[in-house]
């Protein structure tokens, strides 16, 4: 029996992420979505979150695609540049195996490694025993702040909460020139 690969996402992924989103969207709470998007609406995110540069990353087991996770601007301000915010989706089938602490130790690695300072997750329907709660707090997230009552799905409020992880130093440093959100910083300014 094989095992979990974590891999680089590519387009030929975008069905399974599709189905995969479109579940959690129809059946659960951690997204604020209505509606499943489009797959063709799926493949625009996508496209944007590559061209940034943001990693976005896979689970698969014997050529199917258990689970996903991704980083992506947390504001569009500019001084917002060196943080991040995770996404983390798994399949109905998958989940409880692992999947979603396999994809976030590999993204945290990934956002680590091109130099953002923070990793922001904004968890919907953030009650305490929420599995996405559960398994930020296990990968050393703190908890930063609670919106109550700030999204209606299903006919009940749902609060989100905000957990962050620190990286790279955090504020306890300056900047690093070459990291990457410093360095697309200075190309958008033309230096």
């Amino acid at each position: 029996m094989s095992s979990i690969v974590i891999r680089t996402a590519t387009s030929a992924d975008l069905d399974a992420i599709t189905e995969i989103y479109a579940d959690a969207v129809a059946n659960g709470t951690a997204s604020y979505e209505l509606e499943p998007p489009s797959r063709a609406e799926m493949g625009k995110r996508f496209d944007a979150l590559a061209a940034g540069g943001f990693p976005y990353l896979v689970a698969e087991k014997d050529g199917a695609v258990l689970g996903y996770a991704y980083a992506g601007a947390f504001r569009p301000r500019p001084a917002y540049r060196f943080v991040v915010e995770d996404s983390v989706y798994v399949a109905p089938d998958a989940k409880g195996a692992g999947v979603g602490l396999r994809l976030m130790q590999s993204l945290i690695a990934a956002v680590e490694a091109v130099g953002f300072r923070q990793i922001v997750a904004v968890i919907g329907d953030g009650r305490p025993e929420s599995a996405s709660v559960k398994l930020h707090e296990r990968l050393g997230f703190r908890h930063s702040g609670r919106l109550e009552g700030s999204g209606y799905k299903y006919g009940r409020w749902l609060d989100t909460v905000f957990m962050q992880l620190t990286l790279n130093g955090g504020a306890s440093l300056p900047p690093a020139a070459d990291s990457l959100p410093e360095r697309r910083f200075r190309e958008g300014r033309g230096n």
